[in-house]
């Protein structure tokens, strides 16, 4: 439970510290406290022999709302509600399952893995899944010069790309998880 906990902080923490107005110990904070919080709400619900139950009440959501526990952990850390709400994308889930832990940025976005364990059998199916989804990133990067889109829509892509400081945004690392995201 400690990886999976760890590795959904990791991310959210991540996001956090690319807000040019949060140093570094304020987030180092913030994924202290968020990993205890959520290691004692999960702890009498997490079943490693049946990975998919409790799914649900492990599930960090925000949508247009701030999840509640990573409200208490920022108001823990001082940060407050604003901050937060104006960090994170408007639409991501996180859920954190046994052996497997997975994101999507938007409603429609694409689901990606943040940790999965190496003693899982599927792994190598992952790894199959995660280059065909290269391959769709590759083919996704060389159609967008000739897709326009209306003004009032964000990919999940774009949404992604916004959450980062502008020195970020041209990193080619960032621009290739992006478009990960958005195959």
């Amino acid at each position: 439970m400690k990886e999976e906990i760890k590795s959904a902080v990791d991310f959210l923490t991540n996001i956090l510290r690319s807000k040019n107005e949060i140093n570094h110990d304020k987030s180092s904070q913030f994924n202290a406290v968020l990993q205890n919080i959520l290691s004692a709400r999960y702890q009498d619900h997490w079943f490693p022999e049946k990975p998919f139950k409790g799914s649900g009440f492990r599930c960090i959501r925000l949508n247009h709302n701030v999840d509640p526990l990573i409200l208490q952990a920022g108001k823990i850390c001082g940060l407050n509600h604003s901050i937060l709400e104006s960090t994170f994308p408007p639409e991501l889930t996180i859920w954190v399952d046994p052996r497997d832990v997975s994101f999507r940025i938007g409603e429609n976005g694409s689901v990606g893995i943040l940790y999965q364990s190496e003693n899982d059998p599927s792994e190598q199916y992952v790894q199959q899944t995660q280059a065909k989804q290269q391959e769709k990133c590759d083919l996704l990067a060389s159609q967008s010069n000739h897709r326009s889109f209306s003004s009032t829509f964000m990919s999940c892509k774009e949404q992604f790309m916004n959450v980062l400081p502008s020195n970020l945004r041209e990193s080619v690392h960032y621009q290739q998880f992006a478009g990960f995201i958005a195959s």
